[in-house]
Formats: C-alpha cells, sequence, structure tokens
C-alpha cells in the first residue's frame, strides 16, 4: 500500500476534527476524498505529509511513518494545498526553479514529467506568479509539486475556484500522470469530481461514510429516487418534507430529489397531493442515483445513528 490509516483521530479542543479514520491506498491509484468544507480533508491532508501530528492512530506514506520517518516522507512526497501559496513575486520560472533546487533537482532533470502541464505555463515563465489566471497558478502549483518527482501526490481541493475547463483540463493531467505509477490523493467538495477517481472516500463531520469506486457506492443506493418539479421549487420543497411517505427531499438543479419512506410508492398518490396543495406544473419522473444522492443518504444516516 502507498497510504495506510489506521485509526486516525484528531480534534481541535472541542472539536473532534478526525474521528477514528481507517482506509488504504494502493501504488498507482487515484484516490479521492470527498466531503463538505470542514468535514475534515485538510486536517488529514496535513497529518499525512507530516504538518500535524495526530492524536491517536498510525499512519504511513510510501512506507515510512508519518511521525518517525517524517524526513523521509518530505522528500517522497508532492502537497498542493487548496491555498495558492506560491511566492507570488516571484515569476513562473524561478518558483520552479527553487522548489527543484529546495529538492537537489533541476528542471532539466525532470522536465518530462512536468513538460505535459509546463509547456502551458513556459509562454509566461516570465510573468509573477501573482499575476496568472486562476487555471495557470492551479498548473504551476502542480508542476513545483512535481519537480522532484514525488512517490505519492498529495492535492487538497485543487479545483476549487477555477473554471470549468480548468477544471476539465487539471482531471485530464491527473490521468495521465497516474499512468506514470505515481500515487495521488485528492481531495474535493465537488461530487462530479468523484467519478473520475478510481476509488474514493466519503467523509463529513470528520466520519468516513463509505469508502469504494464510485459506480459500486452509486449501484448501491438503496432507493428509487424521483425528480420532482413545480412552479414554485421552495413552498414545493416545504410541502413535500410535510409528505407524510417523504423519506428526503433536497434541491437538485432544477428539480427536487425525492425519495419515499416505502417501497410501494405511488408517483399518483405524490401528483394528487401536491395539487391538493395548489401547485402547478408539477412533473414526476424516476431518475438514477448520483454521488451526491449516496452522500446525502449516507450523511442523513449517520445523522440519525449519531443522535440516537
Amino acid at each position: 500500500m502507498s497510504i495506510t490509516l489506521r485509526n486516525i483521530s484528531k480534534s481541535y479542543g472541542p472539536a473532534k476534527a478526525l474521528n477514528d479514520i481507517s482506509f488504504n491506498v494502493e501504488q498507482g491509484e487515484l484516490f479521492g476524498l470527498i466531503g463538505p468544507d470542514g468535514a475534515g480533508k485538510t486536517t488529514l491532508f496535513r497529518i499525512l505529509t507530516t504538518l500535524l501530528i495526530q492524536e491517536e492512530g498510525e499512519a504511513t506514506v510510501a512506507g515510512y511513518d508519518v511521525i518517525t520517518d517524517y524526513k523521509a516522507i518530505r522528500n517522497h512526497v508532492g502537497y498542493m494545498p487548496g491555498k495558492f501559496s506560491l511566492y507570488q513575486d516571484l515569476t513562473v520560472e524561478e518558483n520552479l526553479n527553487f522548489f527543484a533546487t529546495i529538492f537537489d533537482t533541476t528542471i532539466d532533470e525532470n522536465y518530462d514529467l512536468i513538460k505535459d502541464i509546463y509547456v502551458q505555463i513556459e509562454p509566461f515563465k516570465n510573468r509573477k506568479a501573482g499575476k496568472l489566471s486562476g487555471g495557470m497558478k492551479q498548473k504551476l502549483a502542480l508542476s513545483c509539486a512535481l519537480i522532484h518527482k514525488p512517490k505519492v501526490l498529495f492535492l487538497d481541493e485543487p479545483t476549487t475556484g477555477v473554471d470549468p475547463v480548468s477544471r476539465k483540463e487539471f482531471w485530464e493531467m491527473l490521468k495521465r500522470l497516474q499512468q506514470k505509477n505515481i500515487t495521488i490523493l485528492v481531495s474535493t467538495p465537488y461530487m462530479d469530481e468523484a467519478e473520475l477517481c478510481d476509488r474514493i472516500a466519503l467523509i463529513t463531520d470528520g466520519q468516513i461514510l463509505e469508502i469504494n469506486t464510485p459506480h459500486s457506492i452509486i449501484d448501491a443506493f438503496p432507493k428509487k429516487i424521483y425528480n420532482v418539479r413545480a412552479s414554485e421549487t421552495y413552498r414545493l420543497i416545504q410541502d413535500l418534507e410535510s409528505y407524510p411517505n417523504t423519506h428526503s427531499a433536497y434541491p437538485f438543479g432544477e428539480y427536487v430529489h425525492f425519495t419515499s419512506r416505502h417501497s410501494n410508492f405511488s408517483p399518483e398518490d405524490l401528483m394528487t397531493f401536491l395539487k391538493g396543495k395548489q401547485h402547478t406544473g408539477i412533473e414526476i419522473f424516476e431518475t438514477i442515483p448520483t454521488i451526491e444522492d449516496t452522500f446525502m443518504e449516507l450523511s442523513n444516516t449517520n445523522t440519525l445513528a449519531t443522535n440516537a
């Protein structure tokens, strides 16, 4: 295994940031940590990159213990934090040279590893990093994280705040890096990015909800899910919450995703109920669940279990 975690816990005062986290990441795997802000993703990344010490549990990266072998780990991992943290008053080329020098290497020595990424920003190599666009900063940060040829790459919410085209390009770059047998652990709040990973861990409130392949997680969704739409979305959600057979109802794009408590649910009964509430333009039809639907279902189940 390239990364192992066993019963990792970490608190900030009374707040439990991580609660008994365990999972493995295989060599060369693209593994996603999927969850909202405040779920514990960054805390976990800081522990694995030796910037923070856990209170309980054990973890290894590239075969090294995160506490006793922290110096070795720092030579074998690349880390791209969520916030752009390069030197904004240095040029693109100066930043890259600086990080290469830290690891006693050169741009030329490992250029083959960053070539596909760096060629896109090389025309701007004399521009200061602080003057780059969001997508350009992203590519520069990734190049700096790779310049010493790491075995494991940690990317903490790398696509936050960048445009859709840059997001797509970034994931294409990750797939190419994976072919070079680099293990990649990436965190993101974007549920649509989950399906681009080999395996994912859904995390919220410092707890792992599920670990599996994206397709396996979706296939295990336990209920039929329906798209529901009417002329007044806000009032529709309120009325769906008051419907006796409602298990869940939440906005999803232009529709509301609805699940029933009962397997013998009748869309016609719901249609009659909504018409009785004076809704117009009503649509109800079954749809395919997504990672986001699974996350919502598991979060609700976890909340109920915690409060029981």
